[in-house]
């Protein structure tokens, strides 16, 4: 798990299928890329959101959500991780299965809190997100762990500008 976990207390597991599915803004958040496992999450769907830019997951049967699972993450990186999903996702633990083969873990996810919203739809695409978003949202990213980093008790970052949550633009 490299020196860089150390001093943390617990480590966890942490399932990311959205944004933070690229090691850049992995490292913009945590500082380091910790290692992690491709895997899958059964019985969820991943939805675009109407206006914004990441997904959110949900449990849905038969589903199946790609991802994987970052590996040793610490109390603060967890907390860093809550902070950036903010109110309107709930961290769950869930089971989810490495692709390379057939072992199971339980990890943490941000799920969705609204299993109602009228703005979820279809799927989203990762690779359209790294084309036409990924950019911007890093800078945002990062002007977002700044502020953490000025004011590490905050419990929630400074909402995403508009401009960034327009999948129009």
């Amino acid at each position: 798990m490299g020196s860089s976990a150390v001093g943390s207390g617990n480590l966890h597991s942490v399932f990311v299928y959205g944004s933070v599915l690229a090691d850049d803004v992995v490292r913009v958040l945590l500082k380091r890329v910790p290692e992690s496992s491709s895997a899958v999450l059964n019985n969820y769907h991943r939805f675009s959101i109407k206006g914004r830019v990441y997904p959110a997951i949900l449990p849905l049967l038969n589903k199946t959500v790609t991802g994987k699972v970052l590996l040793g993450i610490t109390d603060p990186e967890l907390h860093i991780l809550d902070v950036f999903e903010d109110v309107e996702y709930q961290r769950t633990t869930v089971d989810v299965s490495f692709m390379d083969n057939a072992d199971k873990l339980q990890a943490q996810a941000y799920v969705w809190a609204d299993k109602n919203d009228p703005n979820l739809y279809g799927d989203w695409d990762f690779q359209e997100w790294q084309g036409v978003h990924m950019k911007d949202f890093l800078k945002t990213t990062a002007s977002l762990v700044e502020e953490l980093d000025r004011n590490p008790s905050t419990r929630r970052m400074l909402r995403i500008p508009p401009q960034l949550l327009d999948l129009s633009t």
